[in-house]
């Protein structure tokens, strides 16, 4: 039985956050939108064990879910990330978000293990613009990651691409990468100021799409977040290039296609990235109460954009009835 929120959004995926430790520190990044971001650091306590996930996956998977994303801070920081990839329920879909350092010596064993694909970070084909963006030297390794994944057959690796001021100017040419590239396609991801800070850095998405739609030979839509994809021509092959847009900001239609449960790396059940008033802990709970909890989150869940917050006057502002009558629910429970 898949579950459905009351805006008949059903819940088929989940992304679940293995670490909040990181070994790059990225301008942009906000965290799973959490906010605060940390460096190297050793396994801490808090992070959810590999029998927790195990758990919740089974769970998960029971209410109809087919697809999980593990990500982080950096997921490939655990030890155990294998033996996590290999305890996921055989029907469901593993991918993996990474800055891609560690997949040259790990790759080909976490494909044996059964991860299916990999989203690797890379903002720019560019050494020193690299180094500035992530605070990290490791502009070759990430490119040497790439191909392990592509060998491994982790495919196709998706190439994420944080789009603002310090970025754009990269942008044709990390499309004209992918196009002679097999195998990989390029997420533009939009820059989240309201997560990460920074307003002045955010660009006008729209001007991306406008630009995107000049370049492709074909655009399409994809039934996911009613998300447009344009198929690029090399400029010097005949090869094509898939590339897509995430612009989650002020976007309704994006809240609209929702499908995801998140889960934060200390065990807190999320239905919404901008939300921090929807947490549930799962943590030391039983399957029976991961299964309650896992109802709850889903039945809770709105549209950020339209209904969490709605418009006045050109402008989102938090819709206080809706907070009011949330409050009072949870008051009288």
């Amino acid at each position: 039985m898949v579950l459905q929120d009351d805006f008949g959004r059903a819940a088929t995926e989940v992304r679940v956050s293995l670490t909040d430790r990181c070994n790059f520190d990225c301008v942009y990044c906000h965290n799973e939108g959490l906010g605060e971001t940390r460096g190297p650091a050793t396994p801490r306590d808090d992070e959810l064990s590999a029998e927790e996930i195990r758990r919740f996956l089974g769970v998960a998977r029971g209410f109809g879910v087919d697809a999980v994303k593990l990500t982080g801070g950096e997921p490939m920081l655990r030890s155990d990330l294998e033996a996590i990839v290999r305890q996921a329920p055989d029907e469901m879909e593993v991918s993996m978000t990474t800055n891609g350092t560690f997949l040259p010596g790990r790759a080909q064993a976490l494909a044996d293990a059964g991860l299916d694909r990999v989203n690797v970070s890379q903002d720019a084909m560019d050494r020193e613009a690299f180094a500035d963006l992530t605070q990290s030297g490791a502009y070759e390794t990430v490119l040497e990651g790439v191909e392990a994944a592509l060998d491994a057959g982790l495919s196709p690796v998706k190439l994420n691409m944080v789009v603002f001021e310090p970025t754009a100017g990269y942008v044709p040419e990390m499309v004209d990468h992918v196009a002679e590239r097999d195998g990989l396609r390029l997420q533009l991801v939009e820059y989240m100021p309201e997560l990460a800070g920074h307003p002045e850095w955010a660009i006008d998405i729209d001007r991306v799409h406008g630009w995107l739609e000049d370049r492709a030979d074909c655009v399409e839509t994809r039934e996911m977040h009613d998300r447009r994809r344009y198929h690029v021509q090399s400029p010097d092959s005949e090869s094509t290039g898939v590339v897509e847009i995430v612009d989650p900001v002020e976007n309704p239609q994006f809240c609209a296609n929702c499908h995801r449960i998140r889960v934060t790396h200390d065990g807190r059940l999320r239905g919404c990235l901008n939300r921090r008033d929807d947490h549930e802990s799962i943590r030391g709970m039983s399957r029976a109460e991961i299964r309650e909890a896992f109802v709850e989150t889903v039945s809770n869940r709105v549209p950020y954009y339209g209904e969490y917050l709605v418009e006045e006057d050109g402008d989102w502002v938090r819709n206080e009835k809706y907070v009011e009558t949330t409050a009072a629910i949870g008051s009288s429970d």
